[in-house]
């Protein structure tokens, strides 16, 4: 049985796990073909907000890329997508847990719009504003007393 744990970490703020999409594009005669491998990878990160999480991941996905000519001579891309989720992590997962996938999807990157959720449907982003005390406009109102 798990004990009960904290999912903060003195001060450095919540853990968080980011699925990020990355593809390699092969340039064969300069042409890229349409279906590419692709990674799927998933780190954990730690940060203040949901939002801040997400900036951590896509300078860490940024920070990933690289390129090389493949035994073929042909120039092999592997190209940072987007972040494809972002959860709260809590007392469900331990602190080592990772897990990835490679997939093979047609042409990633031009279709990162579809594959690559606006920051606002994330999970934690979405949960974040979700449970945030709304603002209210016009005069505040006191409420009776609860009795």
């Amino acid at each position: 049985m798990k004990s009960v744990r904290s999912t903060k970490a003195g001060g450095r703020g919540e853990r968080y796990a980011a699925r990020l999409l990355f593809q390699f594009r092969v340039m064969v005669n300069g042409d890229p073909g349409v279906r590419r491998l692709c990674e799927d990878r998933i780190i954990v990160v730690r940060a203040p907000t949901a939002r801040s999480a997400l900036a951590k991941t896509q300078s860490r996905g940024k920070a990933a890329q690289y390129h090389y000519r493949n035994p073929s001579g042909s120039p092999v891309f592997f190209e940072f997508v987007g972040v494809t989720d972002l959860l709260k992590l809590g007392l469900e997962c331990e602190a080592d847990e990772v897990w990835y996938d490679i997939v093979q999807k047609l042409k990633p990157m031009e279709r990162r719009r579809e594959l690559v959720p606006p920051p606002e449907r994330l999970n934690a982003i979405a949960w974040e504003r979700s449970n945030k005390p709304r603002e209210r406009a016009g005069k505040a109102r006191r409420s009776a007393p609860i009795r």
